[in-house]
């Protein structure tokens, strides 16, 4: 008895004297161009305003433009697309390398053709308090020296050599001696900010888009969108089964259960053994007289339009006679005896 209080005491110390472990928080991943709100939970999807290309869109009536808004005062007009690069084709894009064109998420035009970027793609919209935010990065550069397209290419600074330089010095001299080269503050680039709001009127447009201002350095862009698709809302789980996928899982299910159970149901109450633990085995193993009777009925029902040989004894009695007047003979002869007997019989009786 002393060694059960022992062990239960030892038990009780160890699992006391073990920290609980801490509790694993899963997060479910968020799909592209969607976020969930950490405060409130609420689900924003901004994938209907997602523009693709007509040939990957399955829209019956796609669109082959991406979203457009006017600058107004800016001088300019600007075209965005959300969570993707923007339908039109564009080229030589300022200060923007050649293999990004393709990744150019807002730009605008300027009269004389050249293109400015405002931002690359990025599908991963944010929450800032109560504001949903969509930002894109790494546009065209921008800031106060750069004013037109060849001062917003980067040029390597080169050494200017005048003629004293070419005199020999001596090398022990310290102001002769290689300076540092002076650390290049990085380029600015232009950027993106919309702002997305919630618009629940039934009859407002999908998006109506809007162009807020820009900062003194024409760096950041600024951008208020009105949609149905930032109003938080439910995650709806996508559904990987089919409806005919779900039924025939059930449905399989329902089989798996009715077999099992009625085998351990007469295994185990009717001590049934081999197949006979099956459920309703009797029901079962008559299923193959039945097909049996089945195949019987229709066979003879079908037999009647084969040729039968009746058919076949009249050409043999063609060629020895004729069927008719044989059976009619046949026929007189039995006619011609049965005459004669009762005469007999009457005879007899007359005697």
């Amino acid at each position: 008895m002393r060694l059960l209080y022992y062990s239960l005491s030892l038990y009780l110390s160890l699992t006391s004297a073990s920290p609980e472990p801490a509790a694993k928080t899963t997060t479910t991943p968020v799909s592209p161009c969607a976020t969930r709100s950490p405060s409130s939970g609420a689900f924003f999807d901004l994938q209907p305003l997602h523009i693709l290309p007509p040939a990957e869109s399955k829209l019956k009536h796609p669109r082959h433009v991406s979203w457009n808004t006017t600058g107004y005062d800016y001088g300019y007009n600007f075209t965005l697309n959300f969570c993707g690069p923007v339908l039109e084709e564009i080229k030589d894009v300022v200060g923007v390398e050649r293999g990004l064109w393709q990744n150019v998420s807002a730009y605008y035009e300027t009269g004389d053709g050249e293109i400015f970027s405002l931002g690359n793609q990025n599908d991963r919209p944010v929450i800032r308090g109560r504001k949903l935010v969509l930002n894109y990065t790494g546009g065209s550069p921008c800031g106060p020296d750069v004013k037109d397209r060849r001062a917003a290419l980067d040029y390597d600074e080169r050494e200017i050599i005048d003629d004293d330089d070419k005199k020999k010095k001596k090398p022990d001299d310290k102001e002769d001696r290689p300076k540092k080269p002076e650390t290049k503050a990085p380029t600015k680039r232009k950027s993106t900010i919309i702002s997305m709001l919630c618009d629940r009127d039934p009859l407002a447009p999908t998006l109506s888009l809007s162009f807020v201002g820009t900062d003194p350095d024409h760096c950041a862009y600024f951008f208020e969108a009105r949609s149905a698709a930032a109003c938080g809302g439910i995650e709806v789980a996508k559904q990987t089964l089919s409806p005919s996928g779900v039924f025939g899982t059930i449905a399989l299910v329902a089989i798996m259960v009715y077999v099992v159970g009625g085998c351990v149901y007469s295994r185990m109450v009717l001590n049934q053994r081999g197949w006979r633990q099956l459920p309703n085995y009797a029901l079962w193993s008559g299923i193959g007289g039945f097909v049996r009777d089945v195949f019987v009925i229709l066979t003879s029902s079908c037999a009647r339009f084969l040729p039968s040989r009746r058919g076949y004894s009249r050409v043999n009695s063609g060629l020895n006679g004729s069927a008719f007047g044989a059976r009619g003979r046949g026929r007189g002869d039995s006619s011609d005896a049965e005459n004669r007997l009762i005469d007999e019989l009457n005879e007899e009786w007359d005697d």
